[in-house]
């Protein structure tokens, strides 16, 4: 398995994988994540495109046998008051192809975004993750991070 930059080439398949992790969310809770709509793979590769250009965010893939199988966006977020805290790294997405999981993937493509973070002087890696998805927790407990934050809500 090789972890390296994302390339416009692949963003085919980060979208097909960003429109997994919608979808994956939207079941997690259909009134708290956004629909995956008509074209979800579309809409998120144009995400992750126009993120690749920032210099404060990465995309970085994860391929086996030219085949992208996963990939993690991060990026450099500035001082929130409304967070309550201070400038830090953010890991905005992970996620790996179902079939692809248990090899290490998930773990490679994190530490690969932490040590971008870490090279640019963060002191810090602040990440979500959805309450019912217990596997993504498992993996970033085991990767030392701890809880800080429960997101509520409350439908009106």
């Amino acid at each position: 398995m090789l972890v390296r930059p994302a390339a416009r080439t692949d963003l085919p398949a980060l979208g097909r994988l960003g429109a997994l992790l919608m979808r994956v969310h939207h079941d997690f809770d259909r009134q708290r994540f956004l629909a995956p709509g008509d074209d979800p793979a579309r809409g998120y590769a144009w995400f992750l495109g126009e993120q690749m250009s920032h210099p404060d965010s990465v995309v970085f893939v994860a391929e086996q046998e030219g085949r992208v199988i996963g990939y993690v966006y991060a990026g450099v977020e500035p001082l929130s008051w409304k967070e309550l805290r201070d400038e830090a790294g953010f890991v905005h997405d992970l996620v790996v192809d179902p079939e692809a999981r248990g090899a290490g993937a998930g773990s490679a493509l994190l530490e690969a975004a932490i040590d971008w973070l870490r090279a640019r002087g963060m002191p810090r890696v602040v990440l979500w993750t959805a309450e019912r998805n217990a596997g993504a927790q498992r993996l970033f407990e085991r990767s030392r991070f701890r809880r800080t934050m429960i997101e509520m809500t409350r439908e009106l």
